[in-house]
């Protein structure tokens, strides 16, 4: 799977361009933005993140840290950073990857569970 391809050919789109099919395990996506574009400060707090630089140049901080993120460039998100991604070139795109989240829990209340 050639990601830089499917990165040009997915020119003027921005966002997720591709996701992982088929796995029950892991989440990656390759995500594109143009220049000035990107992703505005937040914290994850459910997975570590690996980011690795596919095409173009940006900038991704990581708890006030700045790294440069570029074709061939790995970034490791730790949980509970905040953390930020801004596009330094038109057709800036990278691979995000981590765990799959698990869906919500919902747990009966423990007095309910009592009267089981």
């Amino acid at each position: 799977m050639e990601l830089k391809e499917i990165s040009a050919d997915a020119r003027g789109r921005r966002g997720t361009v591709w996701t992982l099919e088929g796995s029950e395990d892991l989440n990656a996506n390759l995500v594109r933005f143009p220049s000035g574009g990107g992703v505005g400060e937040h914290a994850n707090e459910e997975v570590d993140v690996v980011m690795v630089g596919i095409a173009g140049h940006g900038k991704v901080t990581v708890n006030e840290k700045e790294h440069h993120l570029s074709a061939g460039i790995l970034v490791f998100l730790p949980k509970g950073a905040r953390r930020s991604v801004r596009s330094d070139s038109d057709g800036f795109a990278y691979l995000s990857v981590h765990r799959r989240r698990g869906p919500v829990r919902i747990d009966e209340r423990p007095e309910e569970r009592s009267k089981a």
